[in-house]
């Protein structure tokens, strides 16, 4: 089913005009979900779902650890991939209720 949200949220950053990266892109145990790519913007995406707002909405299951562990996996990518003078930022998509909800630039990268 959460496959199903990922290929969603690319679809919406396909519509923004944005191009898309990778998907489910791993460094060891790290993954981002998505990586797309609009100009000079590099988006590192988390994609979270959850079926009802009962456990609280699915933004909120982002914590400090996960978000080092994408700042780490996207400094994994932009040294992998050479990348250079670019804006990167952290997105979050969620999905509640099957309701798509796009959060820009979610968070700032987490220092290690």
């Amino acid at each position: 089913m959460w496959r199903q949200y990922e290929k969603q949220a690319a679809v919406f950053f396909n519509e923004q005009k944005f191009e898309l990266l990778e998907t489910n892109w791993r460094t060891g145990r790290l993954e981002i979900d998505l990586i797309v790519r609009r100009d000079n913007l590099i988006v590192f995406v988390e994609v979270k779902s959850g079926s009802s707002k009962k456990f609280g909405h699915p933004v909120e299951r982002i914590d400090e650890k996960k978000m080092m562990n994408l700042t780490r996996a996207a400094q994994q990518y932009i040294e992998q991939n050479n990348i250079t003078g670019c804006d990167l930022r952290f997105d979050v998509v969620t999905f509640s209720s099957g309701q798509l909800e796009h959060f820009p630039n979610a968070f700032e990268a987490r220092e290690q």
